[in-house]
């Protein structure tokens, strides 16, 4: 790791993230343009995610599987507005074991389309309905312009795909996912997310509903979280996905789909990072503590080293993520730096005084300086270490809730709405035209996030054009 100093937060927002990824070993670049190398300290975080959500997935019903990674060009032909949304992004395989194939495969960007091709061969009756599949994978879209983890051609998540006998199930089914990823944003991940629906305009392409969690970044801009897709019958349509009714008449099924990236791990960067680099929320932290021991003779080192390890042993027995860093030709300063810029919840120090005392330092990353560290008893280390992390859990939330209700505005007139999405988000009435949507975008740069479920109630005027407006709208400019 480097000695230089990241940039500041405040002075170059975009630079101090990108070296962050790098210089924290969270990813690398790779050689095809736009993709990325996900390095293990960063793999171990995403590890972290996929448990969260997974046993989330599994405790709702949903069981996991695996699909083909190349789709036939037909098959994304098929849904005409799926086509039309996603052809700018895709990837072609003409090729194929040296001979032109007869008909191009599609790397998938999404996996809707033969998903429903394969429901459309395993559903025959009401009694197969509802299938709840989530697969674990990557998919490729030939984004322009790219940035580790929160833009890349190839990338790592999930994707669930629901099949449903009525479209109250489907909306059940869409709404309850929506609810999991922001249990898990916030629970989890300490952030807090705005659940809500998005505006016709943003929707994925071929749903009949999209529903996003979206979360205020550390420069004030969105970034869109997970998102939930009501994709009505127009799978279903497309795939020939129908079961016999209790009746015996034919139906079309009504489908879902569901996501959530590797792209999280750029909001947890960008929500808790400081000038100094991670804060970990540590219910995700790869490593929950790291022990520094500290010594300047071989008869100090084996001492606490001796100490340290019995420690450790006993951390890690209370399921508690910890490390020793034994680096030799390092400062014990320099790895201070080193675990503050990788943001590891809590170091551990410990030197002959505390072995003499039976104590060890506890030094929290989300409170820097002496305000952050603690005398504690070697005794119990254990319980003292599990409560710290759930407060330091805690704080990062309220830190994160207290920085988006700060920067979250409702102006009285357009001139204030304009300066609101400067900096941070706008509360607005806004009247649901398409129209009146593209043009604040392009005055302002700012979209419509989405659609809050929880409105204040209440009519008021499209913060644009003056109209009647029946719901508030998050707007902001987003990642």
């Amino acid at each position: 790791m480097s000695d230089l100093k990241l940039p500041t937060r405040s002075e170059d927002f975009s630079e101090w993230y990108n070296q962050l990824v790098i210089r924290a070993e969270l990813a690398d670049y790779a050689p095809v343009r736009g993709c990325m190398i996900v390095r293990p300290y960063g793999w171990a975080m995403w590890e972290n995610i996929q448990q969260a959500l997974d046993k989330r997935f599994k405790a709702t019903g949903h069981v996991n599987a695996a699909f083909p990674l190349l789709i036939p060009r037909s098959f994304i032909e098929k849904e005409k507005s799926h086509v039309e949304g996603f052809s700018p992004e895709l990837a072609v395989v003409t090729i194929g074991g040296g001979k032109e194939l007869e008909e191009p495969l599609i790397v998938r960007p999404t996996s809707e389309t033969i998903i429903g091709h394969a429901y459309a061969k395993w559903i025959q009756s009401y009694r197969d309905l509802p299938i709840l599949i989530n697969q674990w994978g990557s998919v490729v879209r030939w984004e322009l312009r790219t940035k580790l983890f929160l833009r890349t051609l190839e990338f790592f998540w999930q994707e669930g795909h629901t099949a449903h006998a009525t479209s109250e199930e489907a909306e059940i089914e869409t709404r309850q996912m929506l609810d999991v990823y922001t249990d898990f944003a916030v629970n989890e991940a300490a952030i807090p997310v705005i659940p809500g629906r998005k505006s016709a305009a943003e929707r994925f392409a071929g749903a009949q509903e999209t529903y996003s969690i979206e979360a205020m970044m550390g420069d004030g801009k969105a970034l869109q979280s997970g998102t939930s897709h009501n994709l009505g019958q127009n799978f279903a349509r497309a795939f020939d996905i129908q079961y016999l009714d209790k009746d015996g008449a034919l139906q079309y099924c009504w489908t879902t789909s569901w996501g959530l990236s590797t792209r999280f791990i750029g909001a947890i960067i960008m929500v808790h990072g400081d000038d100094q680099g991670l804060i970990m929320p540590p219910k995700l932290a790869p490593l929950h503590a790291v022990m520094v021991p500290i010594f300047k003779s071989d008869e100090e080192k084996a001492r606490v080293m001796e100490v340290g390890m019995k420690l450790r042993d006993e951390l890690i027995a209370a399921n508690i993520r910890t490390k020793i860093d034994e680096r030799e030709g390092m400062t014990p300063g320099f790895k201070f730096n080193d675990w503050e810029l990788r943001g590891v919840p809590l170091r551990i120090e410990i030197g002959p005084k505390d072995v003499a005392k039976g104590t060890v330092v506890l030094a929290r990353r989300d409170k820097p300086g002496k305000e952050g560290k603690s005398f504690v008893p070697q005794t119990g280390l254990a319980e003292v270490v599990n409560t710290t992390l759930a407060d330091i859990q805690k704080s990062l939330y309220e830190r994160a809730l207290a920085f988006r209700e700060k920067n979250t505005h409702t102006p009285q007139n357009y001139e204030q709405f304009r300066e609101a999405v400067e900096t941070g988000f706008a509360l607005s009435f806004w009247c649901g035209d398409g129209k009146c949507e593209g043009k604040i975008k392009e005055e302002t740069r700012a979209t419509v996030r989405n659609i809050p479920l929880a409105q204040s109630g209440g009519q008021g005027q499209c913060i644009h054009c003056g109209q009647p407006a029946k719901e508030q709208a998050i707007f902001g400019r987003a990642y």
